[in-house]
């Protein structure tokens, strides 16, 4: 093995199937096959859909990713895939397609977890984690603040949502103004055209005695999709622009102001922001403004990073390598509710003994 790990990931975990090649914190490869397309028409992603096209899209992209980063499949010192958490399906498919390339060719595997990865793909772009870390991750399915210690065993879950997650709830407004999906995109596009102080919408869990670092959207969407009905209702045209821009400023307001707070408690200098909504321009712009007047160093990975990609598994498998931790089992399964405290799933020292050659050709 060369002094910095060659490590292959893979992403399965909703629909985009992503496979990335990194050498050490060098990114060599991000390919990836999304299936949102097919997701449109339903207004959301679909299990089932999302893990036929796992499966059509998995060696074509696997191909595409070594061929990208020049290298042969020989020379990977380890397989590195999604655990969990996500849809189970979809897991289940990038799980079974890491296992198969990895005992073909002899190498470790390792199974790792979504968000840990989400946090560790800043590594390929601005160098080592500082530790400790803290990490907002906001997307369709996850907002969480994160302290991490070690990326590769100690993070520890600081807050979370507690219904709907920001990019979910980006969506669903999307939806109700006719907007299509994926609504982020649309409406960070839309908001930049209209006035963010147009609508006072509420910014959940910000009261005096609310949870300090948990998040809550599912008023905000409530309250957005409310205020679209009246107008709708008295005949009115709905201001797409500035209730674009008005909802999307209580999101970003409320995950920003809990993640200063959040660094501030801990003594934290270092905030990082990862996942899809990471991408959102008024969110880089309000987290970079009150991170400099609160002292706090920010991180955020060019949007292609943020989103879901096999970059940022291969970026955590190739951490777990460096570091010497314990490749999995086998019988690794997927599990859609795999804990953020668990970064990755171990196996035991012999379980890759059963794999004396190379078998891949």
């Amino acid at each position: 093995m060369a002094d910095e790990p060659l490590v292959l990931g893979i992403e399965t975990s909703c629909d985009e199937t992503g496979v990335g090649i990194v050498r050490g914190t060098t990114l060599l490869a991000d390919a990836i096959a999304s299936s949102v397309d097919e997701h449109a028409r339903f207004g959301g992603v679909v299990p089932e859909v999302a893990s036929r096209a796992h499966l059509e899209a998995m060696v074509p992209t696997i191909d595409r990713a070594l061929k990208e980063a020049g290298v042969s499949a020989k020379d990977l010192d380890g397989i590195a895939v999604t655990a969990g958490p996500g849809l189970a399906g979809a897991l289940l498919v990038g799980v079974s397609a890491a296992k198969a390339y990895a005992y073909a060719l002899g190498k470790p595997l390792y199974g790792v977890n979504h968000l840990a990865s989400h946090i560790c793909v800043d590594q390929l772009e601005h160098g080592a984690l500082p530790e400790p870390t803290m990490a907002l991750l906001v997307s369709g399915g996850h907002s969480s603040l994160l302290l991490s210690s070690d990326i590769t065993s100690d993070v520890r879950p600081m807050g979370a949502t507690i219904d709907d997650a920001a990019g979910e709830a980006f969506d669903k407004i999307a939806r109700v103004l006719n907007l299509g999906f994926p609504g982020g995109p649309v409406i960070d596009r839309y908001a930049q055209e209209g006035d963010p102080s147009a609508i006072a919408f509420p910014r959940g869990l910000t009261g005096p005695r609310d949870p300090a670092y948990d998040f809550s959207f599912s008023g905000l969407k409530t309250a957005v999709a409310r205020w679209i009905e009246a107008k709708r209702a008295a005949g009115e045209e709905v201001p797409v622009r500035d209730v674009a821009a008005s909802f999307q400023e209580a999101v970003v307001d409320v995950l920003t102001r809990k993640a200063v707070r959040a660094c501030r408690d801990e003594g934290v200098d270092h905030l990082m922001i990862g996942g899809g909504v990471a991408a959102n321009s008024r969110l880089r712009v309000l987290a970079q403004e009150r991170c400099e007047a609160a002292g706090i160093r920010l991180r955020v990975p060019r949007p292609k990073l943020c989103t879901d990609n096999g970059a940022m598994v291969a970026a955590l498998g190739a951490e777990m390598v460096a570091r010497g931790r314990a490749a999995s089992s086998w019988d690794l399964s997927a599990d859609s509710s795999l804990p953020v405290t668990e970064p990755h799933v171990p196996g035991h020292d012999h379980v890759h003994e059963v794999s004396k050659e190379n078998l891949y050709s």
